[in-house]
């Protein structure tokens, strides 16, 4: 994306989420904290399915590549879901040290993925149909996978009130 363009997206992220939108680190551990040490998984759906041309440029991977696909709703201390995550493995990195992953249940990808480690992430902010998503394609004990974060209204408007 050119400059002008990630200046005007910028521009229109709301305030309060733009700290969450751009940091490092654990997204479950910052929610974790958020919410007074609440913190749940609902996974909602795992699948295969083909990587589509953008992620698989990103991740240096073959378009016709196979990925294992995990969607799931992350809850703080509130009813209704605070964020809407998907992640993308590769086949490759299923075969290797990341597919660990595949057996998780309704325990978080940051938990492991931040357990002894900081792994390399390179980071894309952008508006989807269901809010202002973040994607973060880590490489971690040489496995390239994306994990995708979009925060929903409900953690908005839970960030917007005083406290």
């Amino acid at each position: 994306m050119q400059t002008a363009a990630k200046l005007q997206l910028q521009q229109q992220i709301p305030e309060a989420l733009k700290l969450w939108l751009y940091a490092s680190g654990s997204l479950t551990q910052q929610l974790t904290d958020l919410a007074g040490g609440t913190f749940q998984v609902e996974p909602l759906k795992e699948h295969y399915q083909r990587l589509n041309r953008r992620d698989a440029q990103w991740m240096k991977m073959p378009i016709q590549h196979t990925s294992w696909v995990r969607e799931s709703y992350l809850y703080g201390n509130q009813k209704q879901p605070w964020v809407k995550a998907k992640s993308i493995f590769p086949i490759l990195s299923l075969n290797q040290r990341a597919r660990i992953f595949k057996h998780i249940g309704t325990k978080p990808i940051g938990w492991f993925l931040f357990q002894r480690t900081n792994p390399a992430c390179e980071r894309r902010v952008l508006w989807l149909d269901d809010g202002w998503t973040r994607q973060s394609c880590y490489t971690w004990h040489g496995c390239k996978f994306i994990v995708q974060e979009t925060f929903l209204p409900a953690f908005e408007q839970y960030i917007q009130q005083p406290k």
